[in-house]
């Protein structure tokens, strides 16, 4: 019998909170065995990620990242294997699968690390992972107001309709009067300056993926209590800590705990804490499982 391929129809069947506690329960399970793959052709991406958690089962996730493309700038395909024979358990939709674990990679971090009375909400960036960042976050912190920013205030203004969002101009303005801070976008310079921040807020970064980009500025990382996904997939892959790592801004001492240290991922009521979502396939993997088991037993 051919194995099932999930479509982006398993929505309905999803959880976000569901969801991130999956992440959390998989990252109880012995550490994953993971190994990457980055293939470059500027201004094109070619990632590859591999990943075996031993109870779980294995996965391998490419992508494709065109930034040039009309269409869609991020494709690829996802398999997903059975731990206890290797034989292919399902194949996932690409972007069902890269939404729902980017987001959740981020939620499961929110809901650690930020402030629960947190009320205003700042997505920066106005992208397709903006529009599931505003669905993942809205189910965790349903009472809160969202503002959104792009560098093209029509693009705001876009996405903003019919998302119940408030399209903002003033970067500096809207990052000082929110509580958590979320980004999404494709900067290699920062868009967010340290001296903007606030005690109190959480500071959440997803954009930068390859070596030569970042969204926060050395003074953003220093004032905030730092954590990540994942010590293996950001440290010395991706600019966003790679580059300040690599002139002395911050130590990877500062760096408190990735998912496997959940238990470190708090805060006092004054902390401004940074969380870097870097990814990886352990991460795709724990969160392949879960679809296929939230669709299976809906069956």
């Amino acid at each position: 019998m051919m194995p099932p391929f999930i479509d982006a129809s398993a929505e309905r069947h999803l959880d976000w909170i569901a969801l991130t506690d999956a992440l959390a329960a998989g990252h109880s399970l012995p550490r994953a065995e993971i190994g990457d793959t980055f293939l470059y052709r500027d201004p094109d991406t070619l990632l590859s990620r591999a990943a075996w958690i031993d109870g779980l089962g294995s996965l391998v996730k490419t992508a494709t990242i065109f930034p040039e493309n009309v269409g869609p700038t991020i494709n690829g395909a996802v398999s997903l294997f059975s731990d206890t024979d290797g034989t292919l358990a399902a194949m996932l939709d690409f972007h069902l699968l890269t939404k729902w674990k980017t987001a959740g990679d981020s939620l499961l971090a929110a809901r650690r690390l930020a402030r629960r009375d947190a009320r205003t909400i700042l997505i920066v960036g106005s992208g397709t992972v903006a529009a599931s960042l505003r669905a993942a976050y809205g189910a965790a912190f349903p009472e809160a107001r969202f503002l959104v920013w792009s560098r093209a205030t029509e693009n705001a203004r876009a996405f903003a309709d019919g998302r119940n969002c408030e399209a903002v101009t003033d970067l500096a303005g809207a990052v000082g009067a929110a509580d958590i801070v979320t980004c999404a976008t494709m900067a290699t310079e920062p868009v967010i300056e340290g001296e903007w921040l606030k005690p109190g807020q959480h500071l959440d970064l997803i954009g930068a993926y390859r070596p030569d980009m970042r969204e926060a500025d050395d003074a953003a990382l220093r004032r905030g209590r730092i954590f990540v996904d994942s010590r293996e997939t950001t440290f010395d892959h991706i600019g966003e800590l790679k580059i300040p790592l690599s002139t002395g801004a911050i130590d990877r001492d500062d760096v408190i705990a990735d998912f496997y240290d959940l238990d470190r991922f708090d805060r006092s009521d004054d902390d401004i804490t940074v969380f870097k979502n870097g990814g990886g396939a352990h991460l795709d993997l724990i969160c392949a499982r879960y679809i296929l088991d939230a669709v299976e037993g809906a069956k």
